[in-house]
């Protein structure tokens, strides 16, 4: 996830031109064998020009990963690719995608993992990645617990109110020491 947060920060804040990729989703992401992530696939990505921080378009990216301000007004910023991100980390840590059909109606991956903290994190967290059995499992559980509190920070409503992409790294590293400690 580091991989793609820092891909992503470098694009919205370490390029001449911001660049916002509007199609971000897991096969957009390509492994290498040493676990390596990369974002690919900038067919409809678009640069915002200087002076602009929000962009119109009409064209769509995939349901279920697509900001809302994206999906019904067509508005493009940087924070879709954070919108993104934040579902792309709940799929990846609860291995539920936005599109099962579990999520009908007014349920969805978001509301449902919203839902389950603080109490519930080891209901809706991937099986694989947490067991009882585990020496460090209070530990994973809270490390899990962040990752999930990350995640609905990066999904808010409106894009004002989403967490930049320089923080979710700067979160996700630290996660990371404190999962390696």
């Amino acid at each position: 996830m580091i991989d793609v947060a820092s891909a992503l920060e470098y694009l919205h804040y370490g390029c001449t031109t911001p660049v916002i990729h509007s199609d971000l989703k897991p096969s957009n992401i390509l492994l290498d064998r040493d676990m390596v992530a990369y974002v690919c696939d900038f067919g409809i990505a678009k640069f915002l020009d200087e002076g602009n921080s929000v962009l119109l378009t009409k064209t769509l990216a995939t349901l279920g990963y697509m900001a809302p301000e994206y999906g019904v007004e067509g508005l493009v910023s940087t924070r879709v690719d954070v919108y993104s991100f934040g579902i792309i980390m709940m799929e990846t840590f609860s291995r539920m995608k936005p599109s099962d059909e579990m999520f009908k109606d007014d349920l969805s991956l978001k509301s449902w993992i919203e839902e389950s903290l603080p109490d519930a994190i080891f209901q809706v967290a991937d099986r694989n990645l947490l067991g009882e059995q585990d020496k460090h499992f209070n530990e994973k559980l809270e490390c899990i617990s962040m990752i999930f509190n990350l995640a609905l920070s990066c999904c808010t409503e409106y894009p004002q109110d989403r967490i930049n992409m320089k923080d979710v790294v700067t979160t996700l590293k630290k996660i990371k020491r404190k999962l390696d400690a």
